[in-house]
């Protein structure tokens, strides 16, 4: 999963950047890209490997881009490479600042700052998706590709993101390519200071972030640099010393696996036990080319255990016992947690 982080200057987007992937990158205008990798942790995962005691865990990972903020303190908007940078992410965060910055002359206006980076994506987009309309009218393309592109426009002239227009409404297969800045899923972090950790958000922003077809989130990036710094040991203690029930980096893991509507399966052994991440409603051929392109192009079966029921006895031997391994043809579905072992001939 490959997502952009996104910020004006002094939003504190590098500090949350540190926290998530224990890198140690200078805070402040750098132009230049960082590039970081957060494990996403999972209960299930730890469970598999305890049992099965293979040579290598391997979590599922989201690739982290902190993209520059170039235009210094206190501007509100983002220069075209910046803004590139984030066109050939999977989804966005943005984060807002809603503190006091001793570095800006200017007081916190998240609303606004979330508004300002929507009209600017809104009028980046709008000018891909006009020159391509143009170019496919003189090319008489195919009808279909020319209305997606009519779709666009209207939505776009009229202030709206893409990500909120249906598959009904927007063939998507048009969209590939193009890297659209508001087609992108949407989360939104809003920045406040330690005080405020524990904070509800602001309905306002809430409302705002959800009228574009994104999801918003509270946290401190002062506070989650702190627990990152922490020994596992001492984080519980501190987070509730805070008054925090977790680290704001499950919460924000959650909010994108539900953004992409992504969900986990696994696959064990004794040389590697791991998780993969696919989207919701994946088959398990698509799944198994999510392990090796061999197995999607020799794909056999797949056979089948639901994480509650290797839990519930305790290894891949007893399930079977039991008959409650399935045997699964190209078409399943698979669910979230799914341990697959795929038979596959090439």
């Amino acid at each position: 999963m490959r997502f952009g982080l996104a910020g004006f200057a002094g939003s504190g987007k590098t500090t949350l950047f540190n926290a998530m992937t224990g890198l140690d990158v200078p805070v402040g205008y750098g132009g230049e890209i960082r590039v970081g990798t957060v494990r996403v942790p999972d209960p299930r995962l730890d469970f598999l490997s305890g049992v099965i005691s293979p040579k290598k865990t391997t979590y599922a990972t989201i690739n982290l881009r902190d993209v520059p903020g170039e235009h210094g303190a206190g501007a509100r908007y983002l220069s075209p490479n910046s803004l590139q940078e984030i066109r050939d992410r999977e989804a966005l965060c943005l984060v807002l600042r809603d503190f006091v910055n001793p570095a800006l002359d200017t007081d916190p206006d998240p609303l606004g700052d979330l508004r300002a980076f929507h009209d600017e994506c809104v009028l980046a987009d709008l000018a891909v998706v006009e020159r391509r309309l143009d170019r496919a009218r003189k090319e008489r393309a195919d009808i279909r590709e020319i209305d997606a592109f009519e779709t666009m426009t209207a939505a776009l002239e009229g202030g709206r993101a893409l990500r909120l227009l249906s598959e009904a409404e927007l063939h998507r297969g048009f969209l590939k390519g193009y890297g659209l800045l508001t087609d992108l899923p949407l989360l939104v972090a809003v920045n406040v200071e330690e005080e405020r950790a524990d904070g509800a958000l602001d309905p306002a922003l809430d409302g705002e972030a959800r009228g574009m077809g994104g999801a918003a989130m509270v946290l401190s990036a002062g506070v989650e640099a702190e627990i990152a710094a922490l020994d596992a040991e001492d984080q519980g203690e501190f987070l509730e010393d805070m008054g925090l029930s977790e680290p704001a980096l499950a919460r924000f893991i959650r909010a994108a696996y539900g953004l992409m509507d992504l969900v986990s399966f696994f696959t064990i052994g004794k040389d590697e036990v791991r998780a993969w991440t696919i989207r919701r409603g994946t088959v398990a051929r698509k799944a198994a080319g999510r392990v090796h392109s061999d197995m999607e192009r020799g794909f056999i079966r797949a056979e089948v255990i639901p994480y509650d029921v290797f839990a519930h006895y305790g290894s891949e031997h007893a399930v079977k016992e039991a008959g409650l391994m399935r045997v699964e043809g190209r078409d399943y579905v698979v669910a979230d947690g799914d341990l697959l072992h795929v038979r596959f001939n090439v």
